[in-house]
């Protein structure tokens, strides 16, 4: 790598997301200069690369924002999407994507890079049809954009790999509608990410579209059955129907996986396209394929389940925040919010080490549930996906460690100091904003730790709430507490 490629500034947005953050790890091996864009600085704390890069907190909705985060910018990667914002997400994207553009032109950016979806079927979804949209909004300046469009990603951590996964574990059985049949070109994560980091190589700014897809043209049904035979289950029986329109489909698969209906949604509209490369759109004159050639669709998924194994996801579909209610968005601490804040406090003092106890309350949710109650944990879950909430089912990342910004079931990691203290905010729905901490240290020799569920309400409606559930705070919360001391116990004396 030449040494003035190495002085180049390169702009990732969206780089708390899934693709977005293993990019910034993969431009940074490659000895690159990088900047990112987030709304939220604390998001990323947790990564092992957000002390390498230059962190430009901002919207990028914001024009001032943007030309501060473009200003010195050399290539600009565009990973921003709003599918699961609003119902109007096609005029989000592209008043965005029009934005983006006009800034990059004013901050003379030489080029951007823009990860779309395949769209060479007429029969388009939505989704499919925004993001072309996107692509066109960031053409519309002076300045060149090269865009890779791909199919479905498979790869650890990432939503249509999660789709596969529970589909396919969960039922051995399944009614499906006809566009399992459809023909779809998958590539895995690892080689989305190889044509991106390489495209930041280019000798010229490049104005194209290209279409990037693995070696292997299947359909959605055959890629189940791969998945099961992979994972040593028996074959799956899909029996196809013509009345599970994408609404119904996207509900189902809200029920019985980890997705939230409104992310799935788009990804189900998007199968009733054919999703093929298109051979006139091909890259391979610009970036040739890796030495050991693409990964097939078998390869993709033995080496996402490896990841998921192993507990090496770096990153999760859940990362990106997800939309709970206005009120919501904007999170904050409630110690000093100066809102009305209602408190449910516990606290207990033992001889068991910090250490053994902190473990425990690291490794919290997912697998390991939530020390008790489970059945109110799973009836407040429940109740949040039929009212278009997340659910408990979304699961962490990595089963015994947390890092800011990771998603813990409904919840997710706001603060984290290694030892001491976890806050997690709650992503349910709900008629205010709520929190759940715990605070640990030594007195006197002793271990002591503290738990607090914390709520500010919303209006009277709000309130009304708090006072509702408190009952069941009863058997929850001092329940918890208790069995995660009593866990640390076992773990310390075993």
């Amino acid at each position: 790598m030449d040494m003035q490629n190495q002085q180049k500034l390169y702009l990732v947005t969206g780089a708390s997301g899934y693709v977005g953050g293993r990019l910034v790890r993969d431009l940074l091996s490659d000895k690159k200069r990088v900047r990112v864009l987030v709304r939220d600085a604390k998001k990323i704390q947790g990564q092992n690369w957000a002390q390498s890069v230059e962190i430009i907190e901002g919207n990028a909705s914001n024009v001032q924002d943007l030309d501060r985060a473009l200003a010195g910018v050399h290539t600009a990667y565009y990973l921003l999407h709003s599918i699961n914002v609003a119902t109007d997400f096609g005029d989000i994207e592209a008043a965005m994507a029009k934005g983006f553009a006009e800034s990059a032109e004013r901050q003379k950016v030489q080029q951007i890079i823009y990860l779309g979806g395949i769209a060479n079927d007429e029969n388009r979804s939505r989704h499919l049809t925004s993001r072309m949209n996107t692509g066109t909004q960031l053409a519309s300046t002076s300045v060149p954009v090269l865009e890779l469009r791909a199919g479905i990603i498979i790869g650890s951590g990432s939503a249509s790999f999660e789709m596969l996964r529970h589909l396919t574990h969960r039922l051995p059985i399944m009614t499906t509608p006809k566009w399992v049949s459809n023909r779809t070109q998958p590539i895995a994560i690892r080689d989305v990410l190889y044509y991106l980091r390489n495209a930041a190589n280019l000798k010229e700014p490049v104005n194209r579209i290209c279409d990037i897809g693995g070696p292997e043209v299947v359909s959605y049904a055959s890629m189940m059955q791969k998945f099961s035979q992979i994972s040593g289950l028996r074959k799956r029986i899909i029996i196809q129907v013509p009345v599970l329109t994408p609404k119904l489909s996207s509900l189902w698969i809200g029920f019985v996986t980890p997705v939230p209906t409104s992310l799935a949604r788009p990804l189900v509209e998007s199968l009733i396209s054919e999703v093929v490369v298109d051979p006139r759109k091909a890259i391979t004159d610009l970036i040739p394929p890796p030495a050991e050639g693409l990964l097939t669709v078998s390869q993709a998924i033995e080496l996402a389940l490896t990841r998921v194994a192993e507990n090496h996801v770096d990153t999760r579909w859940s990362d990106a925040a997800f939309p709970t209610a206005p009120w919501q968005k904007a999170q904050s601490d409630p110690d000093w919010a100066g809102e009305l804040t209602l408190k449910d406090h516990r606290e207990i003092t033992t001889d068991v080490p910090l250490r053994k106890i902190w473990e425990q309350i690291e490794g919290i949710g997912g697998e390991h549930g939530w020390f008790g109650s489970g059945w109110l944990w799973y009836l407040r879950g429940l109740i949040d996906r039929m009212v278009g909430g997340v659910g408990l089912r979304r699961g962490r990342r990595d089963p015994v460690h947390l890092r800011i910004g990771d998603s813990v079931d409904f919840w997710r990691v706001e603060g984290l100091e290694d030892g001491k203290h976890l806050r997690l905010y709650a992503e349910m729905i709900l008629p205010g904003k709520a929190w759940l901490e715990f605070h640990l240290e030594e007195r006197d020799g002793k271990s002591f730790v503290s738990q607090d569920a914390l709520f500010e309400p919303r209006g009277l409606g709000g309130q009304l709430y708090w006072y509702l559930v408190s009952p069941f705070h009863f058997f929850i919360f001092p329940t918890m507490l208790r069995n995660i001391v009593k866990a640390a116990r076992k773990s310390h004396t075993s």
